[in-house]
């Protein structure tokens, strides 16, 4: 028997006003029918002057996790404002790519008809591992093959994306095509390679603790993945960078 979806149930701006501001975004998130992951963006759900408010209760739900760390947080002075110092943290910079709007980017016609490779990098990325919240440190190298009709866009930019990107908690592999799919949309080039390389600290600090393992990743669309000259010419350039 076919049964409709249930009508969500909207409630009143009064009664959302008493909720907690992490309730609230969510509330509009999934009103929204909207993934928020760890590694999405969900900027557009956040009103103004929620920002302060989510510190505030990121800060009180650490000071719990650090009690239940028997930390005595009242006589300790190096732990005394901890929870604030990490929810300032993950909020405005560790995890800033998940609360700010995508960053200015200005696009400027292929009057010159450019279709010669273009390789940016190595752009310094810093990201979290959705795992474990322990950083992930490495580089980015992107290839681009422009045509007639792909928007450029300044050096400057490239890095801003991957900042944009990357400031989210996720795993390499996820990251990588995040960015090639940012990228892709905006510059619409004929080919668009990436290459990420980086170390985890999740293997660094804890687990295996091994101090020499980093993981590369890449990947090829359009003509990077058909040709294979191109694909060399792109991987043999890298090479000469690091």
């Amino acid at each position: 028997m076919h049964r409709d979806p249930p009508t969500p149930i909207l409630r009143p701006e009064e009664e959302l006003s008493r909720l907690g501001a992490s309730e609230r975004i969510r509330y509009r998130l999934v009103g929204a029918n909207c993934r928020y992951h760890a590694n999405d963006n969900i900027a557009e759900f956040i009103r103004e002057g929620e920002m302060e408010e989510l510190k505030a209760e990121v800060a009180a739900k650490m000071q719990e996790v650090l009690r239940a760390l028997v930390i005595d947080t009242d006589s300790d002075h190096n732990t005394n404002e901890t929870a604030k110092r990490v929810a300032k943290m993950f909020l405005t910079e560790v995890f800033r790519g998940r609360y700010v709007p995508m960053p200015s980017v200005t696009e400027f016609p292929n009057v010159s008809r450019l279709n010669e490779l273009m390789i940016v990098g190595p752009i310094t990325v810093r990201s979290a591992c959705s795992h474990h919240l322990c950083p992930i440190m490495g580089k980015v190298w992107i290839g681009i093959l422009p045509n007639e009709h792909s928007n450029l866009i300044g050096l400057s930019k490239y890095a801003r994306i991957c900042e944009w990107i990357m400031t989210r908690p996720q795993i390499q592999e996820e990251a990588v095509m995040m960015l090639a799919n940012e990228l892709q949309e905006r510059v619409k080039p004929d080919g668009l390679a990436i290459v990420m390389e980086a170390d985890h600290f999740c293997m660094h600090w804890r687990g295996v603790k091994d101090d020499e393992s980093m993981m590369t990743n890449s990947v090829m669309r359009g003509a990077f993945l058909k040709d294979a000259n191109l694909r060399r010419e792109f991987l043999s350039l890298l090479s000469k960078k690091t």
